[in-house]
This record gives structure tokens, sequence and C-alpha cells, in this order.
């Protein structure tokens, strides 16, 4: 029931009316003092209440009655009542485009995605059909291209427009002038954006061709064979080597390493830069040699291919042994597409193919995108359009129906269809161009690359900015910063006082194998006989260095030198020297924490799944046996570790977490809190270490319990959980380690001036909660004085509910919520959800996949309707960098895959700031006065063609013909009006410097139906008095009007350039100079439109002056007095 029926929010106090009953009921579930949180059990049944509740929009809605609560759904569908007025306002756009997807999805009717069996090495008894494994990006093929080109171009009104207008000339009775003044322009403008596309088209095809021919050994029965990564088939035994990109989804079969286990990097597949380490399956590892693979009969079950790329479940079986082998297998055991082997080599078998493998599936298409400025650009053309039409029935109905009326009327409209230019299209992609290269030239932020050249104008119209955080905010660089012992404190600058400790530590007792009786006595007795005996400071330093170097995933990584194969060297032939040691872990938290203990004396050598080996400052070797590890999960938020000293078999329980979970396991003590709070201010990651003794008899217990619950069938995890529980009780806290993962350059400035900008941040982050918050806060993404409201984890209606209903009680807060938290959330309550999360200074999301991140950008732009930005740097950023209007991509340590996704692609995320207060902010802004401009240039010339027809008894004869027209628009008016994307209105540094000068453009008043009705009258204005003064003055013949209105038309121009222009580029007046010489040079040569004689006349330079002053000094006195009365906000930076 809760599934089916919608839950409408209730926005204001008046209507949120919710029952008295269901609020007591509320009270009575609600987490009050005393009140037991209800189970999730309860709160399923009684999600059916849930249904008829509201969600809270307004804490009075607990208090009002039940009068008006039914009306809400009423109200929802009163909106949705469609009528004529739906149709007309975009409803026939609807039904075709559902038409269409309807016939399409025919067409291409997808594929059930199934589980499925798979025979090792046997592709042929594979029951279906998979896809191939090859990777397509690109949009077109050979067929599609050009009719998908033209689509993309004749889906803008303005170019279907033109190509009307240009097939029109072809009928004689319509034509109008020559065929060229039509035809090249649009030829021109085709020819640009083909050429554009297919080059485009070309460098994809190329990159996929490059991917899919890569070179792969298959095992088969007759031995190795070579194949393309494209002809690679579901059932294959693909053998990938080290470095070598895994082609496809496969599971881990054998590897070259003893352990039976390797490392892959996943940096493509999830952001993350850290290795994981994978187990290869065992029954398939034990076998003596690769050969044997084919000489047993085993299977793999997967499940139906799915996103979430964290996740696994399948088994492995082996027929013909007796009795049949079965192991199950999980996420530990696969080895996804797009990673790569980063020791050893390994064998897997082929589960899935091309569309089918989890990166290809968590990539979302590429779609083409449209700048805002186009789309206004393309509503205020239909404008124009209603504008034509308009005027031509004003001018039939004029002459009065006389003749063949409709065809006036037609010629008409092509007489005035330069009301509507097609020198916009060109102007503005050629603006685009140069935008692009301003952008790549500028010294200040080396290295921009800008990939999409149609959308420089959205950098300056954002509202929303999603940004990863690893490699993105931060270098990932994990740095050891501080050591807490509860009296003394170190941080970096007295790390030599830690290596002292440690030396003396193990040189007291050299005599004792292991040396290590100073380290393991005194805490027993301490523990024991004497608990008041303060432990030496020296004891304590150990103790926490030797806990820091035991307790941790950390594996050390040697390179094979030349001689010796990677299976077959011993331990002797290993080379232990420092420089050649590398540590692998899941998390660079850890690695630092290991590399800082090696630095103060305490070094990891060697660690398998069973021992570890720690070297001390004097040399030694001491081994430790691991007996079990507990892993660090998100719920749990620790990791722990259990382990006997060889020399003296004592056995240890060490463990470190955050703070949260680990205060209530250690000893009481009273400086832990604080400290923690302390160093989560300076934006260190914190972590506390801990550990207990434990006698033969305690941990044997322990072993016997624990393996009880790990073969347990139900509850599985909680009762492993409760196990480890029973022994994390008063433990010894022996220190608190702070590490600082350091920022990005100039991180904090630059978050600082984007929020100032108006710019709402949201950090979408496959990391952990603790680590994604921490960083918020160092980087000052939620600033010192915010609060942060945590989402607490839902995974039901019920609590989604109550957790909504909490969060929308805090005011002026950044939330931080998980991907599945966010999930629940989005499946129930997606609209008051994303308008509650809207209202945040900043949001947090950790945990999140990448379809996640897209989805999230998707919600914002639907909800909003605003413009947002995706920046990131890895492989799993794709998907959002795609989603956003706009994509910026940095070039990491992650490799390339996002720079070369994006729009643009930048070197350092300072670098951001200036690309959209300067760069983005111009651009919009020249644009805007650009497309502007080319409209009023046409409207002009249409306005006189109006008067011109209507003093000569509405006759449908063109003023100007054939060169006019064409030089009109190209060579004496080109450069000046294209000049405008030189100007600008504040110097760059104070656009840096007063980053609210952005938040003005968001509001789009650069470019609106205000700014453009202005530009109407303006153009009316002038055209009116070009023409009628031109008349007015004209004496003998009807060629002295053409020459006098046609200069004054050309002078006219120049002028309102200049007048438009706020800061002058030398450019700019070679530009005015170069179209005034073109046009007096040209004035010789067109002697059918001009008596030469006439023009040299002084009557002709005063006639012509006249009419030019009369239509620009009062706009110029109009600006004069509007910069006096009513400055812009830019001005009075500059004055």
């Amino acid at each position: 029931m809760a599934d089916q029926i919608p839950l409408y929010p209730v926005r204001s106090a008046a209507a949120a009316a919710a029952y008295r009953k269901r609020a007591a009921y509320f009270s009575a579930a609600g987490p009050g003092p005393g009140a037991e949180r209800p189970s999730r059990y309860q709160l399923e049944d009684e999600s059916a209440h849930l249904d008829e509740m509201p969600l809270m929009m307004s804490e009075e809605g607990f208090e009002n009655d039940e009068s008006d609560y039914h009306t809400l759904p009423r109200a929802r569908t009163m909106q949705r009542k469609r009528g004529l007025q739906w149709f007309v306002c975009g409803g026939w756009k609807f039904l075709c485009t559902s038409c269409c997807d309807w016939l399409i999805n025919i067409c291409q009717r997808k594929r059930e995605l199934k589980a499925r069996t798979v025979w090792l090495g046997y592709p042929e008894k594979c029951e279906e059909k998979h896809p191939r494994n090859s990777i397509k990006n690109q949009k077109y093929n050979v067929f599609t291209f050009i009719p998908g080109v033209l689509y993309e171009q004749f889906k803008f009104f303005l170019n279907l427009y033109f190509l009307v207008v240009s097939c029109s000339q072809f009928v004689p009775a319509l034509k109008i002038g020559y065929l060229y003044t039509y035809w090249a322009p649009l030829g021109f403008v085709l020819a640009v954006t083909i050429m554009r596309e297919a080059v485009d088209e070309f460098r994809r095809f190329q990159r996929d061709k490059e991917v899919n021919s890569q070179l792969y050994s298959k095992l088969t029965i007759r031995g190795k064979v070579q194949v393309k990564s494209s002809d690679i088939q579901v059932g294959d035994l693909i053998i990938v080597e080290k470095n070598q990109r895994i082609p496809s989804d496969m599971v881990f079969l054998r590897t070259s390493e003893k352990a039976g286990s390797c490392f892959i990097r996943t940096d493509q597949l999830d952001g993350e830069t850290d290795w994981k380490l994978k187990v290869a399956v065992s029954c398939t590892q034990r076998l003596p040699a690769l050969g044997d693979l084919f000489s047993i009969s085993a299977y793999v079950y997967a499940q139906k291919p799915q996103l979430d790329i964290h996740s696994f479940e399948g088994t492995f079986t082996r027929e013909d042994s007796d009795p049949p082998i079965h192991e199950s297998l999980s996420i530990e055991n696969t080895l996804w597409a797009s990673t790569v082997v980063a020791s050893g080599t390994v064998i897997g078998v082929v589960i899935y193919t091309g569309k089918e493998t989890r990166s290809v599936m968590n990539t979302s298409n590429p779609k083409n995108k449209v700048g805002l400025l186009d789309l206004e650009l393309n509503q205020l053309t239909k404008a124009l359009f209603l504008a034509l039409v308009a005027l031509s029935v004003v001018m039939v109905t004029l002459q009065g129906f006389v003749g063949p009326w409709y065809r006036n009327l037609f010629r008409f409209l092509l007489l005035f269809s330069y009301i509507i230019p097609i020198s916009l299209r060109v102007n503005l992609d050629m603006g685009k161009a140069a935008y692009g290269w301003m952008i790549m030239k500028d010294e200040n932020i080396p290295g921009t690359v800008v990939r999409t050249s149609t959308i420089p104008e959205e950098l300056g119209r954002l509202v929303y900015l999603l940004t990863d955080k690893t490699g993105t905010l931060t270098q990932n660089e994990m740095v050891f910063k501080r050591l807490h012992l509860g009296t003394v404190s170190y941080g970096t600058d007295t790390m030599d006082e830690i290596q002292n400790h440690v030396r003396n530590s193990y040189s007291q007792t050299p005599s004792q194998a292991g040396g290590n009786s100073t380290s393991s006595t005194p805490p027993r007795k301490s523990q024991s006989s004497a608990p008041k005996v303060r432990k030496s400071v020296s004891s304590r330093v150990h103790e926490a260095v030797k806990a820091i170097a035991l307790c941790h995933n950390v594996t050390p990584v040697y390179e094979a030198h030349g001689a010796a194969t990677e299976t077959e060297f011993a331990e002797a032939d290993q080379d232990f020297s420092d420089d050649n040691r590398t540590y692998q872990a899941s998390s660079p938290d850890e690695v630092a924490l290991v590399q800082w203990t090696e630095s103060v004396g305490l070094t990891l050598v060697n660690r398998d799944l069973t021992s570890m080996q720690l070297r001390t400052p004097s040399g030694q070797i001491l081994t430790y046996c691991i007996l079990q590890t507990f892993p660090f999960t998100s719920e749990s938020k620790r990791m722990g570790v259990i382990v006997r000293d060889e020399s003296t078999a004592e056995i240890t329980f060490y463990m470190k977490g955050a703070d949260v979970a680990m205060s209530t396991i250690v000893q009481y003590n009273d400086w832990l809190e604080e400290e923690c709070g302390n160093m989560a201010r300076e934006g260190l990651r914190t972590l506390v270490v801990a550990k207990r003794a434990l006698t033969e008899e305690q941990y044997q217990d322990f072993e016997s319990r624990y393996s009880q619950a790990k073969l347990s069938l139900h509850d599985r995890a909680l009762k492993v959980a409760a196990v480890v529980e029973s022994l994390e009780r008063e433990m010894e806290l022996l220190c608190l380690t702070g590490v600082e993962d350091q920022l990005q350059a100039d991180v904090r400035p630059t978050l600082e001036m984007l929020r100032n900008a108006g710019i709402k941040i949201w950090m979408l982050t496959g990391d952990k909660l603790e680590t994604a918050t921490c960083i918020a806060k160092s980087s000052h993404l939620v600033s010192r004085t915010q609060d942060t409201h945590v989402f607490r984890p839902v995974t039901s209606r019920g609590e989604a509910h109550l957790e909504l209903n909490a969060f929308r009680r805090k005011h002026d807060c950044a939330l931080v919520i998980s991907g599945d938290s966010l999930e629940v959330c989005l499946k129930y309550y997606e609209h008051e959800f994303v308008e509650l999360a809207c209202q945040c200074p900043a949001v947090v999301c950790c945990r999140c996949s990448p379809t996640q991140k897209a989805h999230i950008v998707k919600l914002l732009q639907q909800h909003t309707g605003k413009r947002t930005c995706a920046i990131g740097d890895g492989g799993n950023d794709v998907s959002m960098i795609q989603a956003a209007d706009c994509g910026i991509g940095i070039e990491g340590k992650e490799g390339r895959q996002a720079s070369l996704a994006a729009d643009f692609s930048i070197t350092q995320f300072k670098h951001i700031g200036r690309l959209l207060m300067v760069h983005g902010r111009s651009s919009y802004k020249r644009s805007a006065a650009l497309g502007q401009f080319v409209m009023h240039r046409g409207l002009i010339i249409s306005t006189m063609q109006a008067v011109f027809s209507s003093v000569f008894y509405f006759a449908s004869v063109p003023l100007y013909q054939g060169f006019l027209m064409v030089g009109y628009a190209t060579v004496y008016t080109m450069f000046p009006v294209f000049s405008l994307v030189l100007d600008r209105d504040v110097k760059p540094e104070m656009a840096m410097l007063y980053p609210e000068l952005y938040k003005d453009l968001t509001k789009g008043r650069s470019l609106s139906f205000k700014t453009f009705l202005v530009w109407v009258l303006i153009s009316v204005y002038q055209g009116g008095i070009l023409m009628y003064g031109a008349l007015v003055l004209f004496e003998s013949e009807f060629v002295h009007v053409v020459a006098i209105s046609f200069t004054a038309l050309i002078l006219t121009e120049l002028l309102m350039v200049a007048l438009t222009v706020r800061t002058w580029h030398w450019l700019m007046v070679v530009a005015q100079f170069l179209s005034l010489g073109c046009y007096i040079a040209s004035l010789a040569f067109l002697n059918e439109y001009f008596d030469v004689a006439f023009i040299t006349t002084v009557t002709f330079v005063w006639k012509v002056s006249a009419i030019t002053v009369v239509s620009c000094l009062p706009l110029y006195v109009l600006k004069y007095l509007r910069r006096k009365l009513s400055p812009p906000s830019y001005s009075k930076l500059t004055s």
C-alpha cells in the first residue's frame, strides 16, 4: 500500500493540516526522551498511516486541525487538466516525442538481463547470445551522420526558418533577389558545423578503435592464443598481465602470486586511487598447472548484470569431484572491466561483456549540450517571426487584399525576412570559438582546454556546482601530523623525540629475542597487580607506535628483479631495501600511518594472510602471527586485528577506529573527546587506537564462538558482530592519531569566492561519511559557524519520513547524507527532499555511485530549472560531468578519463574561479550584446523596408538589392559588430575581487524580453528616421534615396557599435575604420546603385550627416543620463 499512494507535500502553515491523532502517534513513535525508537518492522507495518500523513512542511503543521488536508490531492490534479491551452503551449511537442519514443522502443526492444551459468573455457555452451565486448562512444555511424547533424541544426527554429526561406527562392513568382544572398550564408553555417562534428566523431572513433583492438592472451585446450578485446566472449579464459587493463567483467580463478591474491587499481571505475585486494577462487588456485583448468568440469553461476560496482553474488561449482565442490563468490572474487592489474598475472573466466559490464552500465550516453543563451535566443527569434508575420499581414491588409494577395503575403514575408538575421548563428558560433581561444590562451590558467566549443556562455550562468572530493578538492596525499597520548602531544616538529623513544625501547633489552620485554611486561603488571603505577612516557610511545604498526590492512609490495620469475623467488632473493618497497592498502590513511611508523624506526617489511614482520631500528625482525582480522565497515567505523607475538607467545587484540565508535569501548578517560574536537577543527582525520591483552583461554573461547557465528545461516552478520563486541570491552586507550589529507592549492579561497558569487556547492563523493564531513569542514565548504545535520541511515519509507521531518526543523545547516539513505528518500519523497536540500548552504553526499552522482545532477536540473556544473577528475565522475549543463574535468592522478569526457578541462581546482568569474561572465555578457546587436541590425533594415513599401502604395518591391544586402550583413558591418566579443565591462582583476558581480548574471538580465524590447524600439526609431529623413530630403530621383539612406544606415550601425562598447580595444578601432574604408572604396564600383557625381557633392554629405545625427544623438544623450542617474553595478567599481 505504501508504494501506491502518493504522498503530497504541504507548503504553507495554513495548509499544513495533519490529523491530531496521527501527530500523537508520531510523538509517541518519535525518538523523544525515554521513548525508544520504533523497530524497523513496526514502521513497515505502519507505513499505511504514513500515506495519510502529510510530510510536514512547517512545524505548525503538528498543531493544526484536519480541516483542509483532503483538498491537497485535488489541488494537484487541478493543475494537470489538459485542454486546448496545454496542446498549444507545448502539448503537441510532448505528443510527438511520445510517439517517436514509442516507435524507437518497438524498434530497439531492450534485451532482458538474466542470471547466467558460465562453463569454464567453453563459450559455446552458453544458452543465449551475449553482447559483443566492444566499446562504442560514437554518436553516429556512416549512415546516420549527415541526417543526425542536419537534424541537430534544423531543430533550431532559426535554421529551419532559413532553410524554408532559401528554398522558396527556387519558385519564380517568389524570387526576390539573387540566390546567393540566401544560400551562401546558410551553406557556410552548415559546412562549418558538419566539419566540426566530423572531426569530433573521427577522434571518438579512433579512441574506441584503440581500446577495442588491444590484444589479450586467451587460454584454449591447444594453448594460448591472442585475441582482440572486442572478440572476447562470455566463458573465455583470459590471461591479464601486470599493468594491463581488464577487458571485461571476470571471475578471478588463478594468479601467479603465491598468496592466491592480487591487487588491482580501480581508479577508472570508482575514482579511488588505492589498490584493492582480490582473492582467487581457492578450488582453481590449488590446481597444479594452468592446463588443468580444462581437465576439470566446472561452472560459475552469476547473478544478472547490475549497476552496483560494490556487490556481486555467485557460486563456483566443480562437478567432477566427489562430492561436488561449491564455493560462494563475492565481490572480492571479481575483476571488473576498466580496472588494471597491479601485481602478478591473473587468469579469469569472462562473465559479462560489452554493454553488460559494470563500467559501461555506469556510464551514460553523452548528450548534445545546448546553452541557455542559445535557447533564449531561439525564443526571441520565435517572437521576431510572429512580428514578421504580423507585419506582412498588416501590409497585405492595407493593400486591400488586391489580386493574388497570398502571393504578395509570401513576398512580404521574404522582403522582411531580414528581421531574423542568419548572421546571428554565424556571429555567435564565431564568437564561441573566439571565447574558447581566449580561455586556452589565458596565462593565469595554463593547460586549460575547451573541448565543447558550443557552451562557453554557460560558465557565466551557473547556480549549482557539484564537485567530487578525492583528487578534486584534495590531493589524495595523506600526511601524518599528530600523535596524542593524553598527557603529551607530538606534532611534525617533535617526531625526532618519538624516534628516540622507539630506539631506546628496543636497545634496552637486546639480549631477549624479539627485544620486546619492555613493551609487553609492564602493561601486564599495571593491569593486574598495581593499576596505580604510571607507565613511563617512553613505553607508552613505544606501545602506541607498535599498535599503529600492527593494526592495519597494509601490504608491503616489492618490485621483483629480472632474474627471479614472479612465481618462484625465495624470500632471500627479495630486495628488502627501503627504496624498493611500496605500501598498498584500501585506504590512503592506513598507508600514511604505516609510512610514519617506518619514519620513526618501526618498519613493516612483510605481510601475508597469516603473518606480519616488523623491523626494529637496530635491524631485528619481529614476527607476529595474524590470528584474526576484522575489516573496517561503514557501520562499525573501526577495524581490529588479533596477533600473537612469535617470540613471547603473547596474544594482543588491537583496534583502531573513529572516535564515535571507540569512545564507548575504551576505559574511562577525560581527554579523548576534547582532543578529537581540536584535531577535527584543524581539518585532521582522527583515529583512536586501543589494545587488550588476551590469555590463550580467552582467545580459544572467542575463536570457537566466532567460527560458529560465521557458519550460521540466519542473521549471520548480527551474530558475528555480537561475538566481536564481547571482546571490545574496557580496552586500554593507547593514543589518538591525526592525519591530514592535503587540500589542492587555494581550495579554500576558491570555494569562498564561488559562495560569494551565489553558487551553491554540493560535494558528491564515494568516500566514507567521516572523511567527507572532515574535508567539507577543512576546505571551508561548510563554514565554521554553520551546523551540519548528518542524515541518519534510513531503509524504509517510515524512517525516511521521520528523518525528513527532523531535518525540516533545522535552519541554515549543511546536510550530510549517504548514498543509500538518499536512494530511499528519492524513492518515496523525491520532490520534498530536493526542495529541502536546495535550501541548504552546502550538501555533502557520501558513498555515491557514479550513476547516483548523475541522477542528483538531473534532479537539480528538473526541480530547480537552474544551470548546473559538475567537476571531477576520475572515471567515476564521467556520468556526472556528462549529465551536467557544463562539465569540467581535472587532469589528475586518476587518469584523464574525466578531462576527456568534459566540456572544459583544467589542471587545478583553483582555476575554476577565473574560468567562471572572468571568462564565463564575459562570454555571457558579450554573447548577449552580440546577439541583440545582430538582431538590431536586421530589425533596422526591415523597418526601413516597411516604411519604403508603405510610402510606395504597399508595393512588395525590395529597397536594397543584390550586393547591397549581402554587403550590409558582411563587409560593411561585420567587423565592428563582431569586435563586440572583445568588449568587457570590468577588468579581470575586478571580476575576481568582487565575485558578487557574477551573482547578477544568474538572473539573466543581460538578455531578456525587456532588453530585447528596448533594442526593438531603438531599431524602429532609427529605421523610421533614416527612411523618412531620406524621403524628405531627396529631390529629383529615386537613386538618391537609396544612396542617402544606405550611407546613413552604415554610419548609424558603426556609431551604435561605438555606443555599445564599454571598454575600447585597439582592434575595435581598426574594425571601425576598416569597415568605413571598405564602404567608401566600394562606392566607386557600385555604379548601378549610386550616382557617383551626386555622392561627391556637399549636399549629399550634409544630408547624410543630418539624418545620422538625428538617429544617434538622442541615444547617446539617454546613455549618458542613465550612467549618471542609475549606473550599473560594475561602473561603480571602475570609476
